[in-house]
């Protein structure tokens, strides 16, 4: 059930929410939505609760209903260079302002809110609280599940579609095995091992 948050003022909220923290390899990928009041979008949830036909029929759906929706990314060398928490604020930033409306307000989902030029809230579960964290997290999950299966074509025998990068007993396995392909993060303990940086 989605918490009202209620802003007087505020006429064109977006919601912003991350996907790919903690996985080994590839961007942190950042979504921002602005939902369009007029044309309600139906079973919006957290996208890590959706099935991936689900997960895959609401990201049309909101790329064609939302009044605005944008991505934004953190590459490996930026989360190495910052770390993961500043890239991904990093790519929070990137999302709302590539945005072709200028939100009012915007909810983010977690604990912390990048620094924006316009209010923003941390909604700590936003993404099964607010419908526009929701969204955001479905274009980002869908958008970054869709890069490792392309990582996955080119690097097969690291498994990449299946843990999507997350650092599972196979991935660290073939990791250990066959050593670190240049899209993973080198300042994650597991691939500084293997590249003897630890």
């Amino acid at each position: 059930m989605y918490d009202v948050f209620v802003y007087p003022e505020a006429t064109r909220i977006a919601g912003v929410d991350e996907v790919g923290r903690g996985p080994l390899v590839g961007a942190v990928v950042t979504a921002a939505v602005i939902l369009d009041p007029q044309r309600p979008i139906v079973g919006l949830a957290d996208s890590k609760q959706l099935s991936e036909k689900r997960r895959l029929a609401l990201y049309d759906e909101i790329k064609d209903k939302a009044l605005s929706w944008s991505l934004g990314r953190a590459e490996p060398e930026e989360i190495d260079q910052l770390n993961i928490l500043h890239a991904t604020m990093l790519a929070m930033q990137r999302a709302v302002a590539g945005l072709h409306l200028t939100p009012d307000y915007v909810l983010i989902d977690g604990n912390r809110c990048p620094l924006l030029p316009v209010p923003a809230l941390a909604v700590v579960k936003g993404d099964s609280r607010v419908a526009e964290i929701s969204a955001a997290s479905i274009l980002a999950k869908v958008t970054r599940d869709r890069e490792m299966v392309e990582l996955d074509a080119r690097f097969p025998e690291y498994g990449f579609a299946q843990h999507k990068g997350y650092p599972t007993a196979y991935h660290l396995e073939k990791l250990a095995l066959l050593g670190a392909t240049e899209y993973h993060r080198r300042s994650f303990a597991p691939v500084k091992r293997v590249l003897g940086l630890a």
